[in-house]
């Protein structure tokens, strides 16, 4: 997987390495079991403080999507608590959907960017 961070976005840099991390996950290119790159190695990689680099890991982590194993570094590993990952998503969308609304995007526009997204991830 190659990351890219965009050092001109507004997006803090940990929060772009995380979200690229997650979206390795979900296109596969990141598997149960894979080793990510050790913190210092990925830091330099991509031109990056290593603190920055750790706290993406440790939030990814906190949400279930990495573990850490003193043998082989921070390894993909899903915590599927599902009903905890629904009551997350529910709140997180409540503000992207009232973010919609306040632009006057309609709910058919928001499920249509829905499927497609989906589609994008190829999601069964």
């Amino acid at each position: 997987m190659i990351v890219r961070i965009d050092f001109n976005s507004e997006e803090a840099f940990y929060i772009q390495l995380r979200n690229q991390i997650i979206f390795g996950i979900a296109n596969a290119e990141l598997r149960v079991g894979d080793n990510l790159p050790s913190v210092r190695e990925l830091a330099e990689d991509i031109g990056i403080n290593m603190h920055t680099v750790n706290k993406a890991y440790t939030m990814l982590k906190q949400e279930g999507y990495v573990k850490l194993d003193r043998r082989k570094g921070t390894v993909v590993a899903i915590n599927a608590d599902k009903l905890k990952a629904m009551e997350e998503l529910s709140c997180d969308l409540r503000v992207i959907l009232a973010k919609a609304i306040c632009k006057n995007i309609s709910s058919e526009e928001i499920h249509d960017l829905v499927n497609q997204i989906f589609d994008d991830f190829n999601v069964d």
